[in-house]
């Protein structure tokens, strides 16, 4: 059986399903994801003394997976918006990866706990500081803080994992839909929706940024952090999608319908986003607060910059942008499919180094408000009031939670053709060949 479009063949059946490898690949993602919880669990209760730092770790692993889903979610809404036939082999991808938005809600649940439980988000108890309780309102409304609810914060949350899977919803099913009766309106259909779908989209990643990562340290405030964390989002995501087509070539599936003319794309992508643009959006932040000179700004990358995380943000500097623009510049690089690769895998690596070096260090405050210069700060602030205290445990749950990640999208393409088999674009990604 083979799916015909104008003049182009896309392959045979069995190529284009994953096959045997479905429940072999998901048994693999939940075993790690037992494992690797079960270990994180075992570690917090033998090896730390707070809760705290169970719960910090875990805020991390979330927000690294969260990323890569929101990534695949923007891929596709955007492939639709902008009408793109080139991206249709690869886009089935991205559509299982944005799917897990329709459980990941499952995995915020700790995070409930984590407001409740501990004291990483510390605009839970306002109490006598005077920013934080001006605060208050946008975190507790239309109650007083003094209620313990923020009901304004669990609103939020709950309309984001709303319209998120909601979104995920429709545009995977009418996908998968149109792959059985091959009508061309359900694609005119995704993309009338596809322009309302980007300004949900945007609207609420940048709050949910904001709500739980940007207020683990709710004295600080940026405006551009939102932009940061989808810089990061798009990087996570691209990477991903270059190292699970790989790896499916391996294992024999679509291996004529993406071509090195699809890697090259996917690269160019990979070093628009996940390389110049990341770094731009960073250095665009550190310079314009750090120019500001405004202690509330200031201190986030003071921290940063002291201690251990000094080696953290050089390794950024250098692995997330110096060594891998260097390496993507090149457009063979990008059609080596062995080479993308493990660039690509080498940039999830950083991807999750930079949601750890966003969620882990803590503000020493007094000791930061107290110095006067910063030597002064340096030579006062240790390691552990910096929140630069490695475990195994941060480990332990990224492997985990990267396995549920795993185990969710093999769940999805099993259910489905690794590629749209009868999108009306198809003939075009098929015959996509780069100028």
């Amino acid at each position: 059986m083979s799916v015909s479009q104008g003049n182009m063949t896309a392959g045979s059946s069995e190529r284009l399903q994953l096959g045997d490898l479905g429940p072999r690949y998901f048994r693999l993602g939940v075993i790690t994801a037992i494992v690797g919880v079960g270990l994180a669990i075992l570690l917090g209760i033998f090896t730390l003394d707070s809760i705290d730092r169970f719960f910090r770790a875990y805020v991390f692993a979330f927000s690294t997976i969260l990323a890569i889903c929101l990534g695949g979610l923007f891929f596709t809404i955007l492939q639709h918006l902008t009408r793109a036939g080139w991206s249709v082999t690869v886009r089935r991808i991205a559509e299982a990866l944005a799917w897990n938005l329709t459980w990941i809600w499952i995995l915020f649940v700790p995070i409930l706990a984590a407001v409740w439980m501990s004291h990483i988000y510390h605009w839970m108890h306002p109490e006598g500081d005077m920013l934080l309780e001006h605060k208050a309102g946008y975190f507790f409304f239309p109650l007083h803080y003094d209620s313990q609810v923020p009901i304004f914060w669990l609103v939020r949350a709950v309309i984001f994992f709303a319209v998120w899977a909601m979104l995920a919803r429709f545009f995977v099913n009418n996908s998968a839909a149109q792959d059985k009766s091959g009508d061309p309106a359900i694609t005119s259909k995704m993309q009338w929706w596809a322009p309302l779908s980007m300004f949900a989209f945007a609207f609420t990643l940048s709050f949910a940024s904001f709500d739980w990562i940007m207020s683990l340290e709710a004295h600080w405030f940026s405006t551009i952090f939102p932009v940061y964390f989808f810089a990061a989002s798009a990087c996570g995501f691209f990477a991903t999608t270059i190292v699970v087509i790989y790896l499916l070539q391996r294992a024999g599936r679509i291996e004529n319908e993406v071509t090195l003319e699809h890697y090259q794309d996917l690269g160019k992508l990979l070093f628009a986003f996940g390389v110049v643009f990341w770094a731009y959006i960073a250095f665009s932040q550190f310079m314009l607060l750090w120019y500001a000179n405004i202690p509330e700004t200031t201190g986030w990358y003071i921290t940063r910059m002291s201690g251990g995380w000094a080696w953290v943000s050089l390794l950024l500097l250098v692995g997330h942008f110096g060594l891998p623009f260097l390496a993507l510049l090149t457009k063979h690089t990008k059609r080596a499919k062995p080479i993308l690769a493990s660039i690509a895998g080498w940039l999830l690596v950083m991807h999750a180094v930079d949601m750890y070096w966003l969620v882990m260090p803590t503000m020493p405050e007094s000791t930061l408000y107290e110095a006067s210069t910063l030597a002064a700060f340096r030579a006062e602030a240790t390691n552990e009031m910096l929140g630069f205290t490695p475990h195994l445990l941060d480990i332990a749950l990224l492997v985990g939670l990267v396995g549920l990640l795993a185990a969710g999208t093999v769940q999805r393409l099993t259910k489905c053709s690794l590629i749209p088999e009868r999108d009306p674009r198809l003939h075009e990604a098929l015959a996509f060949e780069n100028m």
